[in-house]
């Protein structure tokens, strides 16, 4: 039976992250073969193993929120205000690639487990350090969650229209991106190591993480000189370009190009807009949108959405339903691509979590095992360093493990 290659195959990482954004970057980790030991607390771990909608498995330390983002990881428990417990955490050092944690910077520092102590353990060591703010700056020490993160960028503010703003995301957006953003640099970081020999440190910051994201709309200021507009569900780019209403609900129609623009007039049964000199060229479009909504919804309420995603999209013009999340979640295109993939648990059950969403030809990762039970692999990880399952009893029972 052939063996599928594994990307990371054979690299370590000790991750020491909560929630989300750490979370997040080292599970893609472990989705590409990577050896992701999460390091927790003795007493509840993660605190994302309470965060969730069903009781039942807040109660057992495995929430939605932490069988979210867990996949293919193994759970160590150390106490690491106890020496005995830094000194097992730096022999693990000692056989790690990869570092990750999200702490307060300082905090490791307060350990002693600092990222220069940790490189004299182990040199070839990258170390990834996951903050706010980063590691400096006057905000550098600065608590933050997403929705901070969300209103300090200026994400909050570009949200909705003139009847709700600001608006947050309906997800926390920050946070991911930040994993995405650490999870990226890290890859980097060890191909850098296997060219040069040499490993270094990584600062993320949610907040730098989050503002390239708004490239187009910052250019318009930075660049442009133009604030940003509250357009809502329209498109800044274009118009017609955003959510219309049909006869049974809604659209969304991203008429982009002028040969798109001409397409929808056509198949609306509106060929006269295209010499109105209110919409003949895309800035003038964008200068009367209103108007031109109102106009393009007359006929648009005529017919269901189903009718306009059709025709819409037989000339080109990418047109598509706003499904719920649920019938997201079920739709044919992200079942085929298996977006979600199901996984058993032994004490839960089948559960549903997100896949790797990048399809390596060669070497293809996904989940493989269920999100950790808190300390599952302690004494397998801690005997792989010479401890005994004797001396792994004699270390919980003294609070270490």
């Amino acid at each position: 039976m052939k063996t599928t290659k594994k990307l990371l195959d054979k690299v370590r990482i000790l991750d020491m992250t909560n929630v989300l954004s750490g979370p997040f970057a080292t599970m893609h980790l472990a989705l590409l073969g990577a050896e992701v030991i999460k390091i927790e607390n003795p007493e509840d771990g993660d605190l994302a193993r309470k965060l969730g909608n069903v009781p039942k498995l807040n109660d057992q330390l495995m929430g939605t929120s932490f069988l979210a983002q867990n996949a293919n990881k193994k759970s160590v428990t150390l106490n690491l205000k106890e020496p005995e417990a830094r000194e097992i955490f730096k022999k693990l050092v000692k056989t790690a690639d990869v570092l990750v944690e999200n702490f307060r910077p300082g905090v490791m520092d307060r350990l002693g487990l600092s990222y220069k102590s940790l490189c004299d353990v182990n040199p070839k060591l990258i170390y990834c350090a996951i903050s706010g703010f980063g590691q400096t700056g006057p905000d550098a020490l600065k608590p933050a969650y997403d929705q901070i993160i969300q209103g300090l960028s200026g994400t909050m503010a570009v949200n909705g229209d003139e009847r709700l703003n600001p608006l947050r995301a309906g997800f926390p957006v920050c946070d991911t991106v930040g994993g995405v953003n650490a999870a990226f640099a890290i890859m980097s970081a060890l191909y850098y190591r296997e060219k040069t020999g040499e490993a270094q440190f990584i600062d993320i910051a949610l907040l730098d993480s989050i503002m390239p994201l708004m490239g187009w709309v910052a250019a318009n200021l930075l660049i442009g000189g133009e604030q940003p507009q509250l357009l809502g569900n329209d498109n800044f780019t274009a118009a017609p370009s955003g959510t219309f209403l049909t006869k049974d609900g809604y659209v969304n129609i991203a008429a982009n190009k002028q040969e798109q623009w001409e397409a929808v007039t056509e198949e609306l049964g509106l060929p006269e807009l295209k010499t109105d000199e209110r919409f003949q060229k895309r800035d003038q479009r964008k200068k009367n949108r209103k108007e031109l909504t109102k106009i393009l919804e007359v006929k648009l309420k005529e017919k269901p959405t189903a009718h306009w995603v059709e025709v819409l999209n037989k000339r080109g013009v990418p047109s598509g339903e706003i499904l719920g999340l649920e019938a997201a979640l079920k739709a044919p295109q992200v079942i085929h691509r298996n977006v979600i993939q199901t996984v058993r648990e032994e004490n839960i059950g089948e559960i549903k979590i997100f896949n790797l969403t990048a399809k390596f030809e060669k070497t293809p990762g996904g989940v493989e095992t269920p999100p950790p039970r808190l300390s599952a692999h302690t004494e397998e990880i801690l005997g792989q360093i010479g401890y005994s399952s004797d001396d792994v009893k004699r270390l919980k029972e003294k609070g270490v493990l």
